[in-house]
């Protein structure tokens, strides 16, 4: 199929007003306006995802939703995503079998990108109660709650105490920080379901599956663009090109600019462009000012870890690194519950591990790890990171790293 048929087609599948976003010029982020929504049963009649994507420049990642059946009747939602037609209906046939929505989380202080969907979510479901994630900021002015969105009376702080929650028969929750970088806080609420066993977090573990998400196949453009290895390659939709353009997406994703890739020049990629077969909009005007060494699916596979938990390296380079203290003794706490699978808001989606994997992922943090360290990313993949992370610092926006523990 060339990229023209699949642009057709996408335009052409019926009820595509269902996946309108109207608000996405406040975080304007690929695909902008109009955003599919994928349901997935995770453990029977007890807890589903609802994955959206999002991105930049086509380099595009799953954004997930959370739901979990309450014992008590109802529904939780943990990290709500753009509430599109489709999404709402989509809940709402859980609603149907299950009850009402009771309590929307907010799970991060940090990520605008999970916070802006909270507000407009929640007027959908007037009688759910809202829990945020304690030291909310924003910037540049730290306004109210309300004033961004959030509906001012029945949005609340996370309590301190797990059994002044509503939910605390059912749940257990841990809050990561805040890690103060300076200009702003970084946050987290790791949230676990005893019934199911099932731990939920935000951003600090993933695990990058060898095929692309499902989700990621409903439009699969933005990973056969970059399947291509110049721009005088045309677009054209395979298996392998969804493959490759998946993993070569997930390189961009963690490491910005690896090793495995080396730019064009701006005047050889204006070159390029009169070699480009397809010259649209969609395709950027036939900008493409990447070249791939052959040696990119060696790096995908040790990113991958085949499979592996693992701490993003933005996160290890420029944020957890700030306290690696209060860091460790969070990994500890959530290590205590005896969860088998974990639900993070990006990548790979009901990932089965072990606590004992859990805490394994935080080593880096450690001079001398308690937990065997797993085969750690290659240190040339972490300069641009750490290029970022010197930029940062020597501008005063965030404050340094501290010796690890």
């Amino acid at each position: 199929m060339t990229a023209k048929e699949i642009h057709s087609e996408s335009e052409n599948i019926p009820n595509s007003k269902d996946w309108s976003w109207k608000f996405w010029q406040v975080v304007p982020l690929y695909p902008y306006g109009r955003r599919r929504t994928l349901r997935q049963e995770i453990v029977k009649d007890s807890i589903w995802t609802f994955d959206q994507i999002q991105g930049i420049f086509y380099v595009v990642v799953p954004i997930r939703m959370t739901v979990v059946k309450l014992e008590t009747g109802g529904l939780l939602v943990y990290a709500p995503v753009a509430p599109t037609p489709e999404c709402i209906r989509l809940v709402n046939e859980l609603v149907t079998n299950h009850g009402d929505v009771k309590y929307i989380i907010l799970p991060t202080v940090s990520g605008i990108e999970h916070k802006v969907f909270v507000g407009p979510f929640a007027r959908y479901f007037p009688q759910a109660q809202v829990y945020v994630s304690p030291h909310q900021w924003s910037f540049p002015l730290n306004l109210p709650l309300s004033w961004l969105g959030l509906p001012r009376n029945r949005t609340s702080i996370l309590p301190e105490d797990i059994t002044q929650s509503p939910f605390a028969k059912q749940f257990d929750y841990a809050v990561l920080g805040s890690i103060n970088l300076g200009l702003g806080k970084f946050a987290e609420v790791a949230l676990f379901d005893k019934r199911s066993q099932t731990l939920m977090l935000t951003d600090t573990i993933v695990s990058i599956p060898e095929q692309p998400p499902e989700i990621l196949q409903l439009d699969p453009y933005p990973l056969l663009f970059h399947a291509r290895d110049n721009a005088a390659e045309s677009i054209t939709d395979t298996p392998i090109n969804r493959m490759r353009g998946w993993q070569r997406t997930a390189l961009f994703l963690f490491y910005f600019r690896p090793q495995v890739l080396e730019t064009v020049s701006f005047w050889q990629s204006l070159l390029d462009i009169t070699k480009a077969p397809e010259r649209s909009r969609q395709a950027l005007f036939g900008l493409f000012p990447f070249r791939w060494r052959e040696n990119w699916r060696q790096a995908f596979e040790k990113l991958r870890g085949n499979g592996r938990i693992f701490v993003a390296p933005i996160l290890q380079t420029l944020i957890l690194n700030r306290d690696p203290q209060a860091v460790i003794d969070w990994a500890d706490k959530v290590a205590s519950w005896n969860f088998v699978r974990i639900v993070p808001c990006h990548f790979d989606n009901a990932i089965a591990a072990t606590p004992h994997e859990f805490r394994q992922a935080f080593s880096f943090l450690e001079k001398n790890p308690q937990y065997a360290v797993s085969a750690s990313l290659p240190e040339e993949d972490f300069a641009v990171l750490q290029q970022i992370n010197n930029i940062l610092q020597g501008n005063r926006i965030i404050i340094g790293a501290k010796d690890k523990i």
